[in-house]
């Protein structure tokens, strides 16, 4: 949901953004549903393109109308380098809720810290290996984390990033 709270920040005049999905993913329900959630507070209307096998994504582009598409969401899951160079040919805002999708080219990445993840990952490994069952232990969600924007993709699509909006960022690609 953030990612589209980014979006409305550096393309107020955003009214439409596709998100690419990966159905064969186990996130891909509770992902979609909060980018419906925060589209419906922040005005968006969505486009949700199904991409069920990496060799679609190109054709998945195709069908995203870049006449009234301002921004393309990217699950983490799909090929994201190869969605990044898309979104650059097809002239699209592209983010990605995902660390290192702006040194790829995508325009904005917003994600959990992976240094948090890491550790939390290992947390959970030695409470497993102490004896814990992995179904009794808490799902963990991220705390804290970092926006990633890409100041050549921004220049190369003709955007502004607002003063504000660089401000808060975490990484800068220039």
């Amino acid at each position: 949901g953030k990612s589209l709270e980014v979006i409305r920040e550096i393309l107020p005049a955003a009214s439409r953004v596709a998100v690419l999905a990966n159905p064969k993913d186990p996130f891909t329900k509770p992902f979609l549903q909060q980018i419906e959630i925060t589209a419906k507070v922040v005005g968006i209307e969505i486009q949700t393109i199904m991409v069920h096998a990496p060799e679609q994504l190109e054709a998945s582009f195709s069908q995203i109308d870049s006449n009234r598409t301002a921004a393309v969401i990217v699950q983490p899951s799909l090929p994201r380098q190869r969605a990044a160079d898309l979104a650059l040919k097809h002239r699209l805002a592209s983010v990605c809720p995902t660390g290192g999708f702006v040194q790829m080219g995508g325009l904005m990445s917003y994600a959990g810290k992976p240094q948090d993840t890491h550790r939390e990952a290992a947390a959970y490994v030695d409470k497993i290996l102490k004896g814990a069952k992995p179904a009794d232990l808490p799902v963990q969600q991220p705390t804290r984390f970092e926006l990633g924007i890409n100041l050549k993709t921004a220049k190369a699509l003709g955007i502004t990033v607002p003063p504000m909006l660089l401000a808060r960022a975490d990484e800068v690609i220039e």
